[in-house]
Order: structure tokens, then sequence, then C-alpha cells
């Protein structure tokens, strides 16, 4: 039966099959040898994904190859500012991540979970084009939180032995990576963001930047595993 790989996250991933999108380039990399099955939910945090999961995963079929589950941009929104209904304390944060990694495990056990950090955030550009009104004038992510939430994806993915991807490290150590990685919201860049959006400043641009970025790792990942 042909292998599937099934991409579990929010907003990034759901818009990961745009024009250049990171999922377009993964079904791209194995159109002769898997399916790319999409599970994307906007503006969703580990909390949501948790609560959706076992209905989110009906339809996928056997069990894939692998699952990538990508959260924690809106988990690290700040608890004091505009998208706070959106925030997760760091600590149910890694909790909801062990909770998925089980209902996925039980359910394919022998599927392989790769779990995704948080990219960096440009607070610059969340500011220049914000997705909700903030009375404060400030980013209501900022750079700081995402790491703190990164280093947390990464503690888990390592005491539950599962492969990870660390993007917000590996992104920053890339010259300029604010502007020719992550969306600028506007209309500049037509494979970015048409208009202002809650993936400025966060989601990624071309298949030249932060999507190849990506894609090119998880690749890599999924290769090793066969």
């Amino acid at each position: 039966m042909r292998p599937k790989l099934v991409l579990f996250g929010d907003s990034i991933t759901e818009e990961s099959f745009c024009d250049g999108g990171w999922g377009a380039a993964l079904a791209h990399q194995f159109a002769r040898s898997a399916d790319v099955v999409l599970r994307g939910y906007s503006g969703y945090n580990t909390r949501w994904a948790l609560r959706v999961a076992a209905r989110a995963m009906e339809g996928a079929g056997d069990a894939p190859a692998a699952v990538t589950v990508f959260f924690g941009a809106n988990d690290a929104a700040l608890p004091d500012r505009s998208s706070w209904f959106q925030h997760v304390p760091l600590d149910e944060y890694q909790r909801n991540l062990r909770s998925i990694h089980s209902f996925l495990k039980e359910r394919w056990p022998s599927a392989v979970v790769i779990l995704i950090t948080p990219p960096p955030i440009d607070e610059d550009g969340r500011l220049q084009y914000p997705y909700t009104d903030g009375p404060s004038g400030l980013p209501e992510r900022t750079n700081e939180s995402a790491g703190a939430f990164a280093k947390a994806c990464v503690a888990v993915a390592k005491e539950l032995g599962v492969p990870y991807i660390d993007l917000w490290t590996k992104m920053q150590q890339f010259p300029d990576w604010e502007k020719s990685f992550l969306r600028s919201g506007s209309g500049e860049n037509k494979q970015a963001l048409h208009e202002p959006s809650m993936l400025a400043g966060m989601g990624f641009t071309s298949p030249r930047a932060g999507t190849g970025c990506y894609s090119r790792r998880l690749c890599r990942r999924l290769k090793a595993l066969a």
C-alpha cells in the first residue's frame, strides 16, 4: 500500500499547499512514493488541537509512515496582549504535546511522530501588519516567547525519543531571516500573503526562503526513516 505522510498543525500547516508552500514542496518531493495528507487548523493551539485530534484524523486511512506535529506559534501568544485567547502556559503546552503524541501512537503504533518547533517571530512585522488591534502598541507575539516554546518542544521530543526539527534555532542562523524567511503580510511579495494577516512575521515566504528551509529539513528527516 502506498505510504502516507500526515501534516497536523496550525495555520502554517493549513496554508502549506498555497503557491510555493512547504506542504506542496513535500508532495512534489514524494510524488512517486507517498501521499501527503493535510490536517491544518488555522489559529489552533495545542489545547484545541488535542480536543479535535480524533475527529481530525478521521479519513486519514491506515497507519501513515509519519505524522508531523507543528504547533506552538499560537500557544506562545502573550497572555496579556491582544491574542491572549490563544495563549497556552508552557507546562500545559508540553503536556499537550505528550498527549497528542500518545494519541497518535495509540492510533497508529508504527507511525513515526515528528515534532516541529514554532518558527521565530519578526516582531517589527507583527507590529506593521497586526492581526488584531492592540491598545498597547506592542506585538502580541515575541521572538523570546517563541524561543521558550521551541526549547520546550525540543525537550519533549528528546524525552519521548522522537525526531524533531528546531525551526526557531535553524532559521535564525541565516542572515536577514526576518525578511527573507517570514511573510511580510503585505502584497509586496506575491508568494507571501496578499493582505495583512495573522501570519505576518510568522508564516513562511517562498520556496527559496522559509518554505525551502523547512521542507528540505523535513524531507531529510522523512528519507532517513525509510
